[in-house]
């Protein structure tokens, strides 16, 4: 008796990046989390911008020149969504730590570093886009309701779409990584706000004129001044970086991060 050997229909073929992104895009968008985090961040950020034009438009319009753009006024809501941001990036690889799908992950794919890029650009995918409609949206809500009152240039509806998503993507990349090197959600959330935080805590104490450089170069480089330097056109005595420099500030510092978060992921157990 002779017996034919099993053959598979289902072709066979070495797995690629593309299989590892689909796979972290499946398990993004099947989380609650994600729901929660960004649609907190989209109500935040066009509740707030809503409200500020509503409030300014109210104001007579010969009383708001000189006062700079209207889309300045996106900029508290989009400060208060880096919460939601940091928090969805720690949870995107914290969380598959907590409940050890990380072993199953990397069963199905032994490559640590091919699934850390892939976590990382469907993070960086979801965050820009969703950044990108909520600003864009809020903005023209805004426009339409202060109306003419509140001009605003091309160089300026770019920095405050385009630029801040980026922003926000990385600042998200960046968390992504810290939770991948602590690998803690607590831990990493609580890092991140302090890193948030932790500039105007020590510009407190640093009230003599002597450390005056030392005080306005915290508050510079911090994430709301970096954040909030996407939106300001006009500084003015606030020690702001000008135009897309807080962009690098930011890309440099997610990079490092994310070198780090590779070179712990590739020699730790899980």
């Amino acid at each position: 008796m002779t017996t034919t050997p099993y053959t598979s229909p289902i072709p066979v073929r070495r797995a690629h990046l593309g299989d590892a992104v689909l796979s972290e895009w499946t398990k993004m968008r099947s989380l609650r989390s994600t729901v929660w985090t960004l649609g907190v961040m989209v109500v935040v950020v066009v509740g707030f911008g809503l409200m500020l034009a509503f409030a300014v438009g109210r104001v007579p319009e010969a009383e708001l020149e000189g006062s700079g753009s209207v889309l300045s006024l996106g900029m508290p809501g989009m400060l208060l969504a880096t919460v939601c941001v940091i928090t969805l990036g720690v949870l995107t690889v914290t969380s598959e730590f907590g409940t050890g799908m990380i072993r199953t992950t990397l069963t199905a794919c032994p490559s640590r570093s091919r699934v850390l890029t892939a976590k990382a650009i469907v993070f960086f995918t979801v965050v820009f886009l969703t950044t990108a409609v909520v600003s864009a949206v809020t903005a023209a809500a805004q426009m339409a309701l202060i109306g003419a009152a509140g001009g605003a240039t091309a160089g300026q509806w770019a920095r405050v779409t385009v630029g801040v998503s980026l922003f926000m993507a990385c600042l998200g990349l960046l968390s992504l990584a810290v939770g991948a090197v602590l690998r803690h959600s607590a831990g990493s959330i609580t890092t991140m706000i302090g890193l948030v935080l932790l500039p105007y805590v020590l510009v407190l104490g640093l009230y003599t004129d002597g450390l005056g450089k030392v005080r306005d170069a915290l508050i510079e480089y911090s994430i709301p001044a970096l954040l909030g330097s996407l939106y300001v056109t006009e500084p003015g005595a606030a020690p702001l970086l000008s135009g897309w420099g807080s962009l690098w500030v930011i890309a440099g510092l997610t990079a490092a991060a994310l070198g780090g978060a590779y070179l712990t992921l590739d020699r730790r157990d899980v």
